[in-house]
């Protein structure tokens, strides 16, 4: 029976996650576990071992094609292979098909959504909306999301523009002040400017009491502005954190 010939520089490699890197002209690749080179990056996974499915550097992984030694030597000034990967797999392109990508695209999209439910409400009935209504009303806005941001991040982006749309604000956070000293109605008017509205307001032998709503974004410069005026003395008491009327808004 005829052997059959397989070229030495070849290696087939399945289900793999991929990280490419392109240097001196040429096309780098490694092989590597799935979920696990976000880890190498951030300093979880410390054995290279459980990241790379093969010391092997190639030009090709799909196809198995091995770098030559020459062509590592240019692009990177060496021909360790360990070193070249550890290199690649800093600085490389992680690829992602895309299946994955939309996948990760649609969880992103829902963490997003989640994000503006857990933090805003509509300002009428102090109700949150449901994430579903959210993701309809994100939708509705073409609103594009970026992969290399976090959903934190794209929150806050989006929150303006969903306010164009539908009645939404950030759910307020409600604050007890106290403040007492001959400068206590100085701060007290410094103090006010910072605040949705105020709920109440009790003066007793020149000390101050007072419940507000402030937007959470203001919330340490309120802190800093409790402490600010010489002469007084100021105590901030957070009471809740989100001003929300239980239940969420219903589809009509």
């Amino acid at each position: 029976m005829a052997k059959i010939f397989t070229p030495t520089n070849q290696i087939r490699l399945t289900n793999v996650a991929v990280v490419r890197m392109k240097k001196g002209g040429k096309r780098f690749e490694i092989a590597c576990y799935r979920n696990k080179v976000v880890s190498w990056r951030n300093g979880v996974e410390k054995d290279i071992d459980e990241v790379l499915q093969t010391h092997t550097v190639f030009t090709n992984v799909s196809k198995g094609q091995v770098a030559k030694k020459e062509e590592m030597i240019k692009a990177f000034g060496k021909d360790d292979m360990t070193e070249v990967c550890k290199e690649i797999l800093q600085k490389g392109e992680l690829q992602v098909s895309d299946k994955e990508r939309h996948a990760q695209y649609d969880a992103l999209f829902k963490d997003i959504a989640t994000n503006v439910s857990e933090k805003c409400v509509n300002p009428e009935t102090k109700r949150p909306y449901p994430v579903s209504m959210i993701e309809k009303a994100m939708k509705d806005i073409h609103f594009s999301i970026k992969p290399n941001r976090n959903a934190k991040q794209q929150t806050l982006d989006v929150i303006p523009q969903l306010k164009a749309v539908m009645p939404l604000e950030r759910a307020q956070m409600r604050l007890k002040i106290t403040i007492s000293g001959k400068e206590a109605r100085k701060l007290r008017e410094k103090l006010v400017k910072l605040t949705t509205s105020v709920e109440s307001e009790t003066w007793e032998s020149g000390e101050l009491e007072m419940v507000c709503l402030i937007d959470p974004g203001k919330y340490r410069e309120m802190d800093e502005g409790v402490h600010s005026i010489k002469g007084c003395i100021g105590h901030l008491e957070l009471l809740s954190l989100k001003e929300v009327t239980e239940g969420e808004e219903l589809l009509e």
